[in-house]
């Protein structure tokens, strides 16, 4: 069993001292300009696939802490679902609040608009039982927004089409996008890795591992993009001091994702029958 720990609470640059100078051996870096852990700022202009990802951000209503994660959206029939990780949605046995999604963030500007959520969805899983590894293939979520005139579909052109993939599957080609923060992360800006991934665990609907990829801190819920669809999240990594670093993708696999976003689906259009 990999040695996999949740990379949610690493936000601050506190959290990136001590790291190896190079997580990923440099003859596994396939990103082009690829940094110690693999990752590269995206170049301008973003394409449409890219477009689509922004900024989730949160509040945990114990703590008082602001949780930066990724999202993307993706096809609906509603046009207002946001894909993320579950532990961006529901973390230490609580729901976040406030969640409110920055699709195309860059540098602080938002020229998509900022769309509060009305409503998070996470496997019932995830939500009931004690955080452990073997939760990690549930660690899938998604965010129903505020239409405002016009679903966010209309706002950030059609959303990715989940790309399911069954236990077993390797995907090469990956790209993962998400916006790391800490020390020698913005925040702000957004990254890409690009990577091959395996099968990394043998029961529940499985998940993909990288190791052309170190997801940094503010890299959960980011999408693996895959030949124009979405794959997975990011879920997880390896302590960011570990030398041979990896990150954990969870699949969009299974009865348990279709059967959320089907639902998921239904109670936006029922909602905002736009």
């Amino acid at each position: 069993m990999l040695r996999l720990v949740l990379s949610l609470t690493l936000l601050s640059p506190s959290g990136l001292t001590g790291l190896a100078e190079r997580s990923v051996p440099e003859h596994r870096v396939l990103t082009p300009g690829g940094d110690r852990l693999g990752y590269a700022p995206v170049p301008r202009p973003h394409t449409q696939e890219q477009r689509l990802t922004g900024v989730l951000m949160a509040h945990d209503p114990v703590s008082g802490d602001v949780v930066m994660c990724g999202g993307t959206v993706i096809g609906s029939r509603s046009r207002s679902l946001v894909l993320t990780a579950a532990h961006c949605l529901h973390d230490k046995g609580r729901w976040l609040r406030q969640v409110v999604f920055l699709p195309g963030f860059d540098r602080g500007r938002t020229p998509l608009g900022v769309w509060p959520a009305v409503r998070t969805w996470v496997p019932p899983r995830w939500r009931d039982r004690p955080y452990s590894a073997d939760l990690l293939p549930y660690d899938i979520g998604l965010v129903g927004v505020a239409p405002r005139e016009e679903p966010l579909e209309a706002a950030t052109g059609p959303g990715l089409r989940p790309l399911r993939t069954a236990r077993g599957t390797s995907l090469r080609g990956l790209e993962l996008l998400g916006y790391p923060a800490g020390k020698r992360y913005p925040g702000t800006r957004l990254y890409r890795c690009l990577g091959d991934a395996d099968e990394a665990v043998g029961r529940g609907p499985g998940l993909l591992v990288t190791r052309n990829c170190h997801a940094p801190a503010g890299g959960s819920g980011g999408p693996a993009l895959h030949e124009g669809a979405v794959a997975g999240v990011v879920s997880s990594s390896s302590p960011l001091g570990d030398r041979r670093g990896f990150t954990v993708l969870t699949r969009l696999s299974g009865r348990v994702f279709g059967r959320m976003l089907a639902a998921s689906d239904r109670w936006m259009r029922l909602r905002s029958p736009l």
